[in-house]
């Protein structure tokens, strides 16, 4: 098996998405949903979660590359996942190439916002002269995971503005990161609410990083895909956004 992806619901796949932009290759993705959200759960919480899914992973697998899709447990448990595994991080050295304020936001799970960690994340990645924003978007996340950002067009927008008009408008930000996989599904409903923004999307350091260490290509792309929920739930939130792959249960 070549690569394993996996977070706690739907944002795997904007991972994915553009690691198959770069390669061919088989993938395994794994939708946690047993244990969403990953941006509420303690850091204590997470570190037993995580163990146990990197252990299972690598017993049934065997997989050439991990990918922990899930910018929550990569941020707070840092030396805590082993060195093999590929972490999805804010993308915070590209910010000062395209902010013109100096005023930037990085947005995030509630867990994320309210941790040290960040802090120490942004003082060794950012110059002083830029000040990073913290956004908890989690109110966000949980759009794309149940599938609203689909069925509720309106009232997407509407939490995407009451999420950020304020603080965008108030500091003059111009760049922030998309600092959950759940956010890129949100893409056009953001560019269109903030066309003067640029956000940053770490899915695609992730795949530059697959791309140049993977040695077991395939032909084609192939994915196969399992949740620790019900599958049948999220095979009916991923017809709804176009995949029709068979959803099978993994056992965590």
């Amino acid at each position: 098996m070549a690569i394993v992806v996996f977070d706690s619901g739907l944002g795997s796949l904007s991972i994915i998405k553009e690691i198959q932009k770069k390669t061919k290759c088989e993938i395994v993705y794994i939708a946690d949903q047993k244990n969403f959200p990953y941006g509420k759960k303690s850091k204590l919480e997470l570190i037993k979660i995580i163990r146990k899914t990197l252990e299972k992973i690598n017993k049934t697998f065997k997989p050439e590359i991990i990918i922990l899709a899930s910018n929550t447990p990569s941020l707070l448990l840092g030396n805590k996942i082993p060195k093999n595994i590929i972490k999805v991080l804010p993308p915070l050295k590209k910010i000062a190439n395209h902010s013109e304020t100096n005023n930037v936001a990085i947005l995030a799970t509630q867990s994320v916002v309210n941790s040290t960690t960040i802090n120490n994340y942004i003082k060794k990645n950012v110059s002083k002269k830029i000040k990073v924003f913290k956004i908890n978007a989690s109110p966000l996340v949980e759009l794309v995971e149940s599938g609203k950002y689909i069925t509720k067009p309106k009232h997407t927008r509407q939490i995407i503005r009451k999420t950020l008009v304020k603080i965008f408008q108030t500091n003059k930000i111009d760049v922030a990161t998309l600092s959950s996989t759940h956010l890129p599904f949100l893409l056009n409903f953001l560019r269109k609410e903030f066309p003067e923004i640029v956000f940053l999307n770490p899915a695609c350091d992730v795949a530059e990083k697959v791309a140049k260490n993977l040695k077991i290509t395939s032909r084609k792309n192939k994915i196969t895909i399992f949740t620790t929920g019900n599958p049948k739930n999220f095979q009916n939130n991923l017809i709804r956004i176009g995949i029709k792959n068979k959803v099978n249960y993994f056992s965590l």
